[in-house]
């Protein structure tokens, strides 16, 4: 299972780092060393949380309100998969967005729960690229 910094996590959430590193210290987020002593957060437990922080709206800083060019890099938080068709979930800051796609598609990008995806919007069209 991919771990993410909390760095990375912050980017992730839309938050600070200070705030991640906040979260994490009081223990709303679980964390783990690794070999170099940083710490990290589970790809799962980082999910989990993404959803529930969005559920509570809001976060510790003041969010923008900009697309990014229409592009929302987040967590992957649910993966669907039915004979042909799949439906994707990404918790990007405080954004939840949902694509259908292929079910071959998931599984070439090799979509999981916990990874870092950015969904890109392009009229009613949402397509995934694993980062």
């Amino acid at each position: 299972m991919q771990s993410y910094t909390i760095g990375q996590a912050a980017r992730l959430l839309g938050v600070s780092p200070d705030t991640a590193r906040r979260w994490a210290d009081a223990g709303r987020v679980p964390t783990h060393r690794d070999d170099n002593g940083r710490r990290l957060i589970d790809g799962r437990d980082l999910a989990a949380f993404s959803v529930d922080i969005a559920r509570a709206d809001g976060t510790d800083e003041e969010t923008p309100y900009t697309s990014a060019r229409n592009a929302f890099p987040g967590i992957v938080t649910a993966v669907k998969l039915g004979d042909v068709a799949a439906q994707v979930e990404i918790q990007a800051g405080p954004h939840r967005l949902v694509s259908l796609l292929t079910r071959e598609a998931v599984e070439e990008l090799g979509l999981e729960v916990g990874m870092a995806a950015t969904a890109r919007v392009k009229s009613t069209n949402v397509h995934i690229d694993r980062t």
